[in-house]
């Protein structure tokens, strides 16, 4: 879990909504995204309140148990308890109100505007449909004064906060796209699933491992299945589309593949340029909507939109990769390229557990050196595929790898020969039989005698021994009838009934 939290660890979700019945403690899981859009579990807490002490006693005791480190966006629901704590244990993390928890709760707000979709749908906008803050703040005060609501006390603590749940606000951290604590609660409905109020303590955390085995077996076939296949698409290979097959796990790349197709449509409007410097206008064909604006340097080919989905969810939008291709540049750059999301997300911990063992007295037991061997070339194959140069020497140093290897191993299979012939010949001199290391050391084991034990009764006879067959007994269950039968005893003949 903290190698997962090292690499998947800028996004977080902690979330106390599941209670364990019997004991009425609460379970608190921290839980956040992989590489392939799946739950990883980071840690888990079982407290007996939701005071702001319990949870920055908690908070404190996981990020020491990390390393100190801190995520850059962390979601929780609407517990004040909770923002306190994570203020003072996170103060340079960006906290996020779940939105499922948000709308639940202004639901029972709305009073008789439950019933105007245009409301709803004035709201929803101000949640997640805007892209700017001064976009945000024109569809706010549109909202509040159609509906007259400048004087209600929910929705001005509402606008207070923000900061912690308005997308259009939180562009400049990263947060992987999450836009509520959903994870978590999935993680609980998982875990609650077998459990009831008879479960105990220990048998809720067997349910937990469980859970936690099952999401890391899942990740394992995600990297299997990324490692040995390539992803299907109708765009035919070439460019970016190629290029993020090659790096991106297979889940990224469907999200990337929409952003290229979204990016055909799109029309291009230069407003001006200097020094270098590109300034467009990007948006899809008859939609104003997504009008953004786009900046291109075409020094370093470093590129920014206006909309920060690279900055919020970390793969580029349909804007940037228009303007990209519009410039001939045919793949992604590296500094566009977040390693969390690739399929090499985890090459640095293979190879720091390669030298663990390759330091360690012992033999390797689980990590055999093939595969060792394996990931590293892989890894390496990864970084050089990009560049004719570097294919042109992992190719040349391959085979000069080869040559000498056959040469080392051609020259020890000799010595054995050598050696092996030497002592055939010294065994005919002596005219001796050689004796086998199995031969030596298997002796002959011998049935040791059978005596009558103490208590022990007369033997009883077999079926053969009792004479013909006809002339057995028939027990009961053989001469019951209907479905008193023993089940097996008889083979039913005609509708049998089964359980």
């Amino acid at each position: 879990m903290k190698e997962d939290f090292d690499i998947y660890g800028d996004v977080t979700i902690f979330d106390t909504t599941y209670r364990t019945n019997k004991y009425n403690l609460i379970c608190a899981p921290i839980v956040g995204v992989n590489s392939h859009w799946k739950n990883v579990m980071f840690g888990c807490a079982f407290i007996a309140d939701e005071k702001i002490e319990t949870f920055e006693w908690v908070l404190s005791t996981f990020k020491k148990s990390v390393g100190g480190s801190e995520p850059a966006s962390i979601f929780t629901d609407q517990d004040l308890a909770m923002s306190v704590a994570i203020q003072k244990v996170f103060p340079h993390s960006r906290h996020r109100l779940c939105i499922w928890h948000l709308i639940k709760n202004a639901v029972s707000r709305f009073g008789a505007l439950k019933r105007d979709t245009t409301f709803k749908d004035a709201f929803n906008k101000c949640l997640t449909g805007c892209v700017t803050e001064e976009e945000f703040e024109h569809c706010w005060t549109i909202m509040i004064t159609t509906y007259k609501l400048e004087n209600n006390r929910w929705f001005k603590r509402l606008y207070s906060l923000k900061e912690k749940w308005c997308t259009a606000l939180s562009k400049d951290f990263f947060s992987a796209g999450i836009l509520s604590s959903q994870r978590s609660e999935s993680a609980n409905n998982v875990v609650g699933f077998k459990a009831n109020k008879n479960t105990s303590l220990t048998d809720f955390f067997k349910i937990f491992k469980q859970t936690v085995t099952r999401w890391r077996n899942n990740e394992f076939d995600a990297d299997f299945k990324c490692s040995n296949s390539k992803p299907t698409s109708n765009l035919p290979f070439y460019g970016m589309i190629k290029h993020a097959a090659e790096v991106y796990t297979q889940t990224i790349f469907r999200y990337f593949e929409t952003e290229f197709e979204f990016s055909i449509g799109c029309v291009t409007n230069l407003q001006y340029q200097t020094q270098g410097y590109f300034f467009y206008e990007v948006k899809l064909e008859n939609n104003e909507a997504s009008k953004q604006k786009v900046t291109f340097n075409m020094a370093d080919s470093s590129i920014a939109c206006s909309c920060k989905n690279f900055e919020e969810v970390g793969w580029l939008c349909y804007h940037c990769i228009q303007m990209l291709q519009q410039h001939s540049i045919t793949k992604i750059p590296d500094r566009y390229i977040i390693m969390r999301w690739t399929k090499y997300a985890k090459a640095h911990v293979w190879r720091r557990r390669d030298e663990e063992s390759a330091n360690e007295r012992i033999p390797i037991k689980y990590i055999p050196w093939r595969q060792i061997m394996v990931r590293k070339g892989y890894n390496l194959i990864l970084k050089c595929q990009q560049h004719l140069e570097t294919k042109n020497l992992i190719e040349s140093e391959f085979k000069k790898l080869d040559i000498l290897a056959d040469e080392i191993r051609n020259g020890l299979e000799k010595e054995e020969q050598d050696a092996a012939s030497q002592e055939a010949e010294s065994m005919q001199q002596k005219n001796t039989t050689p004796t086998t290391e199995t031969e030596e050391q298997i002796p002959t084991v011998m049935d040791p005698e059978r005596e009558n034990t103490k208590g022990r009764s007369k033997r009883i006879k077999g079926h053969f021994e009792k004479g013909k067959q006809g002339n057995k007994k028939k027990t009961k269950a053989m001469t019951a009838k209907g479905d008193t039968r023993e089940f097996g005893t008889i083979t039913p003949i005609q509708n049998p009934k089964l359980f």
